[in-house]
């Protein structure tokens, strides 16, 4: 993170720019203003004290997918994963899954959300990508029972595809399989897979304790 603090002399006669290099990101946060007894300015993106006020916030898009993947681990009721539930059912009997390992995916990709969208372009409960819907003959990624259907059927072959090592399956439903192969056969050392991976393997064993 790079911190800058502005210093500014209200006579004009003396501006100060100091930035300290904190580490090699870049800073992208809201500006805090303090005003002191001398009239002189300070302006950071990392406040000291409680002197400094918010002068001007960043502006975030917010990604709900996204958003999903980054909070804690969040706890979904019965009565929320209840709504899905037949159609879950059906997937699993058809692929010979686990309903608590599609419950699992569903709670981490999209939290249950049936239009959830990434930025990436995956939609729907079991966040498809437009070329996995076209893969499975999901026509409608929007549509939970087709959206479970295809994602359930992607993940029993990835399943199957990794000789029935689960993690490794749910990382490539995460990264793709080409992105699990490329390392070995490994987990990608992707942030986003590496948070993913436990998250769903968290849920699938919390999972199949209450169904």
């Amino acid at each position: 993170m790079i911190v800058a603090v502005l210093t500014i002399v209200m006579n004009i006669r003396l501006v100060i720019l100091s930035v300290l290099a904190i580490s090699a990101g870049i800073a992208r946060a809201d500006i805090y203003r303090h005003v002191d007894a001398q009239g002189n300015v300070q302006f950071t993106n990392v406040p000291p004290d409680s002197r400094f006020k918010v002068y001007r916030k960043e502006k975030r898009k917010v990604d709900p997918v996204a958003e999903t993947l980054a909070s804690a681990i969040r706890s979904f009721d019965a009565d929320e994963r209840s709504r899905y539930d037949e159609h879950i059912r059906a997937a699993a009997l058809l692929t010979q899954l686990d309903p608590a390992l599609i419950h699992a995916i569903i709670s981490a990709e999209s939290g249950y959300n049936p239009l959830a969208r990434s930025k990436k372009g995956a939609a729907g409960l079991m966040q498809l990508m437009p070329a996995t819907a076209k893969r499975y003959g999901v026509k409608n990624r929007l549509d939970p029972a087709q959206n479970i259907s295809g994602g359930a059927r992607y993940l029993r072959d990835l399943i199957q595809m990794f000789n029935n090592d689960v993690q490794l399956a749910v990382a490539a439903y995460n990264a793709g399989e080409n992105a699990v192969v490329k390392y070995g056969r490994r987990i990608p050392p992707y942030s986003e897979t590496m948070t993913y991976v436990p998250r769903v393997m968290s849920y699938y064993r919390r999972y199949r304790t209450t169904t």
